[in-house]
Formats: structure tokens, sequence, C-alpha cells
């Protein structure tokens, strides 16, 4: 019998969603029946379509939430797309397992009926949303409550965790109650077949002798503010042959192209928004020295950002706060910065790397022979198929018993 699996994620749409497409994809060349459900977003505006052997359904969605009130707003409407699509896709196609990207946790409600049916769950730990929703609004009241609770459920009724790195699979043990065995941890690294880097581009420089990249979401917890404040500073200093570029969309956006125009330096400093990965890899690679200006919190500490590992792949040597996660990534990759040097002492380990062209050379060849050898998609996709060794494994095992208490 064909296992069929569906993969419902909220937060992005599929195949933009780089991690959850290569999960399908390497389902799919596994011998699985793969269905993505997903939102509608700009460029991915259609209802239904066949990649690479895998099914992806969008439903609607309204705009991005950037407060409380927004996202309980986002995530039920999410909810009810996603559930009225799942019955509609279990009637027309079927599926064994229900694989919940989180955020948000409440995708596990979608999975309760379906468990009725004998169908498993497997939790696909993206984030911490707990410490998410501290590291934006810093307290905790009745929504933080609510979020510790989505996430108690969520683990509770879990048969499989798949978790992004080993701090998670802490959590997923400790604060899930989940038996190691479990737990797999599937790191996202980059795909080393698609994700090449390119001649660099002297146009995409600006006009400037240097060129900062970065990559990813534009919100509050991603330290986009430092960021400005360290090109600000880096002018200050009276050096005008560096110029900032930041790939990727986001809530923050609009408010960060806003608080650039006010600093003044529009001139040195420009977002892209959402671009196509052709033109994410001709920026990335025309980089001198790549940044994740993520600031320090519990959120921060704990979690991988795919980012670190894509600046590795193309050999980019890297700035950073010293966080635990990070650390661990990018080991000689990178520089690191104590929060209590704060943007001076950012701004002075890039313009270090900058002036020092072979250290640059050191960190970037360190960095892509360590994602190369260790890293890399490929590296994850063994985890990822016993995870669902294990979860079909549950399947025939409770059949098994139940056909034997039928035959006594």
């Amino acid at each position: 019998m064909k296992r069929k699996v569906l993969i419902i994620v909220e937060n992005l749409p599929v195949p933009f969603d780089t991690r959850v497409w290569k999960e399908a994809v390497a389902l799919h060349a596994a011998g699985y029946e793969v269905t993505v459900l997903c939102p509608k977003a700009k460029g991915f505006r259609r209802t239904y379509e066949l990649l690479e052997g895998v099914h992806i359904y969008r439903h609607p969605m309204p705009t991005e939430g950037n407060s409380p009130l927004g996202y309980l707003c986002e995530y039920g409407c999410a909810f009810f797309w996603e559930l009225l699509f799942s019955w509609w896709i279990f009637f027309r196609r079927g599926f064994h397992v229900i694989q919940g990207c989180n955020p948000p946790d409440n995708i596990v409600l979608v999975a309760f009926p379906f468990r009725l049916l004998g169908v498993k769950y497997v939790f696909d730990h993206h984030d911490v949303i707990p410490e998410l929703y501290l590291s934006k609004y810093d307290r905790k009241d009745l929504f933080y409550s609510v979020q510790v609770w989505f996430e108690w459920l969520t683990f509770r009724f879990s048969d499989v965790v798949i978790s992004t790195n080993h701090s998670y699979r802490e959590i997923a043990i400790a604060r899930g109650r989940q038996d190691p065995k479990n737990v797999f941890v599937v790191r996202n690294g980059p795909d080393l077949r698609t994700f090449i880097a390119v001649p660099a581009e002297l146009p995409l420089k600006y006009g400037r002798r240097y060129l900062v990249g970065y990559v990813g979401t534009m919100s509050t917890q991603e330290g986009l503010d430092i960021l400005l404040e360290v090109a600000e500073h880096i002018r200050n200093l009276g050096r005008e042959d560096v110029h900032f570029t930041c790939v990727g969309g986001g809530p923050g956006l609009a408010e960060l192209k806003e608080l650039a125009r006010k600093k003044r330096i529009q001139d040195i400093f420009n977002f892209t928004g959402r671009i196509s990965d052709g033109d994410l890899l001709r920026v990335l690679s025309t980089a001198d020295v790549c940044v994740n200006p993520d600031r320090p919190c519990p959120m921060n500490d704990i979690s991988t950002m795919i980012k670190i590992m894509e600046y590795m792949a193309l050999g980019k040597p890297i700035v950073q706060f010293d966080l635990r996660e990070g650390k661990i990534s990018a080991q000689e990759a990178s520089l690191y910065c104590d929060e209590e040097d704060g943007v001076g002492g950012f701004a002075e380990r890039i313009l270090w790397l900058l002036d020092h062209p072979e250290e640059r050379e050191r960190m970037g060849e360190f960095g892509r022979r360590r994602v190369k050898e260790e890293l890399a998609w490929e590296h994850s996709v063994g985890n990822l198929l016993a995870a669902y060794e294990s979860v079909f494994g549950k399947t025939r095992a409770k059949r098994s018993l139940q056909a034997g208490v039928a035959g006594s």
C-alpha cells in the first residue's frame, strides 16, 4: 500500500518554504505520496499544482499579522481553511500521516479528528513559539499562556517529533515529555545541488568597494534595526566604501525602510523584498561579508538559522552575536560579538573582515567545507526518513496488536 503524507505549513507557501519543500521532495523520492497544504502568497497564487511529483494545495490567507490581535485573525483564518482543505484532500487523495510545521502550534487541532481514523501526527518543530512570543512582546500575558498551552498540546499528541537542532530536541524531551526515541534531529541545511555560488556582479555593490549581505525575515526578533545602526555607525566613522543589502520580506519591512530614511542612509542601505532564488544567489555571491544581527534572546540562542548555512555554502565569512546554536553551526566561519559590545563591536568586526581579505578567504573556505561535509541537506535526509519509518512502524505495530486481539 502506498504510504501517503499530508504536510501542513502555515508560515510560507511551498516551494518558497525551502525546508518544507526539501522534506516533501525527499519523501516523494523515497516512495511516499506527498501532498502539501500551504497559504497563497505573492507569486504563489495557484490553488493546486503538481511539482516534481508533489501535490500542492494553497488556501487563501489574510495579511500577515504584526500584533497579538493580528496573529489571532491570521491563525484563525488559516485554521478554517486548513481544516476545510484537509477533509477535501482526505476524501480526494487520502493520507496516513499529517506533518504539522509550526508556527503556529495550533495545527495539531486540524489533526485531531483524523486521529480517530488512525492518522498519525508528526510535529515538525521549526520555532519555539513561547520564546518567539516573548522575543516579540516581552510579556507573559494571556496570549503567552495560550502559546504555552498549544505547545503542550502539540507535544502531547505527536507520535513523532522532528527537531531542527539538538536544543529543540532537548525541549521536546524535557518540556514536551517526549520519549527520546521518538525525537529526530533534521537540520535545515542548504541543498548543494541548487544552492551554488555564481560570479560576483559589481553593479550590486552600488558603486562601493564592499558589500555586506543579509537574508531573512524582516521582523522584530531578526535585529534589522541593529544592522541599520551598524551601517550608520560605519558611515559616521568616515567609511564610505561599504554598502548593505538586505534580502527578504516580512511584517517589519515598511518600518525598517522608514527607519533607514530617517537615518539618511538609503544610499548605502537597500531592501530588496522577496526575490527569486536566482537573484538571492547573485546578491550573496557578490557580498564580501554576510551578517546575522539576530538580537540575543532565549529564542535566538536556541534556534538554528538557515541563513548561516547558506552564507557558509557560498564561502562567505560571517559576523553575528554570540548565540549558542549560531556558534554550533558556524564555528570558525564567523566572528562573534558579545551583547555588551553592541553596535560598535558589531561594526568593528565587519570592518576588520573587510580590511583582511586573507582572513575572509580562510573563514569562507572553512564554512564551505563544513557545510559540504556535515551540514548540507543531504546529511539530514536519513534522519527524516528514519522519523517516518518510526511513525509507520507504530501504525504496523498497532494493526498487528489489533489483529492479535481479534484473533484471540
